[in-house]
């Protein structure tokens, strides 16, 4: 899956109980940092390298593995106020972001990314499903589509999105958008105000 799919869906698993902002993110990043592991493509699109060497040879690899998942883990209990509900949270939308990628990421030549899930303790287990579909086929477009209309329901009824991430003040204009557009949620015209707040 693409990565704005895997934001998406990180940001909805963040958005499922009353967290703090800070939480939100580290449960969202979660979702979508695994793939920080395929940014040796650009260093092979600027070498010109015609096979993509670092980009094979790493991705589905440094960051989809249960150690990364530790290494999330550890920094979320360092960092976060509500540590058992977010630590659960961080480990499910890790494991939705795997779960995506089993499902939806064969490329246009047919090979399947395994996932070596025990590294770095072992290449012994290494996560592969039979059915998974190509990165462009419609369940993945039908996966981010979903996961879009869920962002801007919350965003409308509880004041909430993956904007928050990079600035309160986008996410509230973002927001204010919304509530102008479809009206306010029933609970906000009693006066209660649920914009983000600094």
């Amino acid at each position: 899956m693409n990565p704005a799919t895997h934001l998406l869906l990180g940001w909805s698993v963040a958005s499922t109980f009353k967290i703090n902002r800070r939480e939100r993110a580290f449960v969202t990043i979660a979702g979508v940092i695994p793939d920080f592991d395929g940014a040796g493509i650009l260093w092979d699109y600027i070498t010109f390298d015609h096979y993509p060497s670092l980009y094979v040879k790493y991705h589905h690899v440094l960051g989809h593995n249960i150690g990364f998942c530790i290494l999330l883990l550890l920094l979320t209990f360092a960092f976060t106020e509500r540590r058992i509900i977010t630590l659960i949270l961080v480990f499910l939308s890790f494991h939705i972001h795997l779960l995506g990628d089993l499902a939806g990421s064969m490329g246009p030549d047919g090979y399947q990314w395994p996932v070596p899930y025990l590294l770095p303790f072992s290449y012994a287990w290494q996560l592969i499903w039979r059915g998974q579909w190509e990165l462009n086929a419609w369940p993945n477009f039908a996966i981010t589509i979903a996961a879009g209309l869920m962002m801007i329901y919350i965003a409308w009824k509880r004041g909430i999105s993956p904007m928050e991430l990079v600035s309160t003040k986008a996410n509230n204009a973002f927001v204010v958008v919304l509530r102008n557009r479809f009206g306010k949620p029933l609970r906000e015209k009693g006066g209660t105000n649920t914009l983000v707040q600094k």
